[in-house]
Order: structure tokens, then sequence, then C-alpha cells
């Protein structure tokens, strides 16, 4: 199973890293989610609450929409820097995404917090109308699928926006000339218990051992920042997270002098908007908007302003999830 199957699935272990991560960088407080409950950010128009009638692709959307002048947006927020509190607000990368997209659509995208395994069940009972929570496109989640491929739901299309793939995280300089996981037999590496990234280094590890390159020695620590406190020490050469949230901890942990991201993504795959699969028009509208915000810059601009410019797409797609 890949990083792009497993990450947010079930919301517990790469999610669990993600927010130890957030410890060292010390940037922010997370609060906990209800389930529905928080309200948040908006994005969107100047104006809250005011449609934009002459906005590009206004005409795009169904007509509820445009009388409402509002779209729903259920997220996590619980997964920086792809959406997080704070002073009270839900920002970042997903946020900001909604906002350009409210632009070319003449509405606002009103961002409320929840439980990540509800927010598919939030859009198929019209509670949310979207949900922007890094989820991965998949193939279940397309069809309605449960882990063990038992049909429970109607399922959701995607509309796919961002590509992530799991990265090495090294002490800042990275000493060791880090590039690959192959570079990484023979020597040590730390990792929170229990998440698909040990996984991968024990793959690593048995290949490293099959090919005789060196003995891949693997320290395995309760959260991921005690990980990340053994790489930054010395005492182990590199983590592994997320590509978003690695390149969050390398930009702010120590005022951004602390940690690299090291070598490109491994197991990419795309995260998609979720919409219900009755709502053809609204996906195709936030599929425009979304190409409209790639070709005029303004995608572009939110990748580089959180440091995330390898995760950027060239064309909007539905559904290309595996």
């Amino acid at each position: 199973m890949t990083a792009s199957t497993t990450r947010r699935t079930t919301a517990a272990k790469s999610r669990t890293a993600a927010v130890g991560a957030i410890a060292v960088a010390g940037a922010l407080l997370l609060s906990a989610c209800g389930d529905q409950t928080n309200g948040g950010g908006t994005a969107g128009t100047d104006e809250p609450g005011k449609t934009v009638g002459s906005a590009p692709l206004f005409d795009k959307l169904p007509k509820k929409y445009q009388d409402a002048g509002v779209i729903k947006v259920g997220t996590d927020a619980q997964y920086a820097p792809m959406e997080f509190e704070q002073g009270g607000k839900i920002v970042g990368i997903d946020p900001d995404i909604a906002a350009a997209l409210g632009k070319q659509l003449g509405v606002e995208f009103k961002f409320t917090s929840g439980t990540f395994d509800g927010l598919i069940s939030s859009l198929n009972t019209g509670r949310q109308d979207l949900v922007m929570s890094a989820m991965s496109d998949t193939k279940a989640r397309q069809e309605g699928l449960d882990d063990k491929g038992n049909k429970v739901g109607q399922g959701v299309d995607f509309v796919d926006y961002f590509n992530s793939g799991v990265s090495l995280l090294v002490k800042k300089g990275n000493p060791q000339g880090i590039k690959s996981l192959e570079d990484l037999c023979g020597k040590k590496v730390a990792v929170q218990r229990g998440t698909i990234y040990e996984d991968t280094f024990k793959q690593q590890a048995a290949k490293c051992d099959k090919d005789k390159k060196g003995k891949l020695t693997i320290e395995a620590f309760d959260t991921d920042a005690e990980a990340q406190t053994r790489v930054k020490s010395g005492g182990a050469v590199a983590d592994m997270n997320d590509y978003p949230v690695a390149a969050y901890i390398a930009k702010t942990a120590g005022g951004g002098n602390d940690f690299e991201v090291a070598g490109g993504q491994t197991a990419a795959g795309p995260f998609g908007i979720a919409v219900d699969k009755d709502n053809t028009q609204l996906r195709d509208a936030i599929k425009e908007a979304l190409n409209a915000i790639i070709k005029n810059g303004e995608y572009a601009k939110v990748l580089e302003k959180w440091d995330v410019k390898g995760s950027a797409i060239t064309e909007a797609t539905i559904n290309a999830g595996k």
C-alpha cells in the first residue's frame, strides 16, 4: 500500500505524525475538532456573504450557490500546513486555494472543521458542498468502499488539485548528503512508531540487506517530535513525513534553521476536492476555476507561499486517483 492510499484514510497514522511535527516546529497550537461544529475561515469574495456576478465563472455555478453566495466546505483543521486553526480562523494551503477559486466563481468558500472520518458523510448528507482536507483521491473513495472493499456509500467525485508523496527530513545543511532512500543504507533513521513511514523504512532496510549495502538501523519513537529531536541532535540522519508537512517543518522549526527536505517525493498521489456525485455542475465549475487559477498564476503563488511548489499540478483532473 502506498503512502498516497494510506494518507488521511483513517486520520490516524500519518496525521498523528503531522500533529507531532507541529510540536517541534513550535509555531502553532492546534485545537481539537468536533464533528462539523467548529466554524472557521472564509475564502472568496472581498465581502463575505455577497456574490460577485461579474466574476469570470459565476455563471458556471448552479443557481443555488449563485443565490446563496456561499459554498460550504468541510475540513479537518489539524493538518498544517494544509489546514489548521490560527487566531480563531482556519488557514493554510487549502483555504488559500479556495480563496483563489472564490475570486473566479464570485462566491465565498466557508470552511467548517470536523473529524476527518466524518467529512464524506457530511458531503453525502448535504451539510457540506465540498471537502477540502488534504484528502487523497482513491478509487475506494470514488466508489464508496471501506478498507475491506465493502460498499458503504455512493462515493464521491474528486477534482484533483495537489500532488503529495512522502519526503525525508534531514538536519539543516544535510551533512550526510542524503538524496534518496538508497542513501540510508549503513545509517540510522528515526521515525514515529506505527506509521506508514516506519513501514517504508523497514522495506528499505530489507532492500539494503538484500543488496549488501550496509544495515539500515531504524529507531522508532512514540511521537514524531521525538524522531525530529533525534535527527536534530545528529543521532539519526533522517525522519520521514508527508511532503507538505516536511516542508512546513523545515520552514518553521528553529526559524527554518533546524531541518531541510532531502531529495524528492516518494509514492506521490493526488489530493482531491471531494464533491457529491450528483453535483456534477458544481464539480465541473470547480475544475474550470482551478484551471483558471493555474493559468493566471494564483495557484503557483499559494504553493510558493507555503514552500510546496513540488506538489503543483499543471492541469485539473477528475478522479485521477488509483
